[in-house]
């Protein structure tokens, strides 16, 4: 799994998101390229703009933990068409500049805040995670839907 802290992957991942265009159209699924910008904007609100979300609770929590967990932060690929959490759903359209521009930010912020921000850092649903964790997370999820729109 990429290390999303490494410059050179961090570049790369942005590089591809700008390989995007407005009327890119996705290889599987039904959300728009806006919609799957800012869908992947999500996984960086919950770190960063945590007061957008509402949080899981207790229940919910434990079940994240238990069952989720494992196949967010693992190394193993999400398959196509795979189930999404509620608080991931976009149905309304997005500005594509303005989600394409809060993507590559997060990215840049993330890298530039590095490993030693994140081991052991608290995630929303999930509990302490290890540096690794949030790597393979964000890795994973940015691989997915950038493969889903063909770049």
């Amino acid at each position: 799994m990429e290390n999303v802290f490494d410059a050179k992957t961090a570049q790369h991942y942005i590089d591809r998101i700008n390989r995007l265009t407005p009327e890119t159209e996705g290889l599987w699924g039904k959300m728009t390229v806006d919609q799957m910008l800012a869908h992947c904007n999500v996984s960086y609100e919950m770190v960063y703009e945590p007061e957008k979300h509402k949080k899981p609770g207790a229940i919910a929590k434990f079940i994240l933990k238990s069952f989720v967990k494992p196949k967010v932060v693992g190394e193993k690929a999400y398959a196509q068409n795979g189930p999404t959490s509620p608080q991931f759903l976009i149905s309304e359209q997005k500005d594509f500049a303005e989600e394409k521009k809060r993507l590559i930010g997060f990215i840049q912020k993330t890298q530039q805040l590095g490993t030693s921000a994140f081991d052991g850092k608290e995630s929303f649903s999930f509990g302490k995670l290890k540096a690794q964790e949030w790597s393979n997370m964000f890795a994973k999820h940015l691989n997915h839907h950038l493969s889903q729109f063909g770049v």
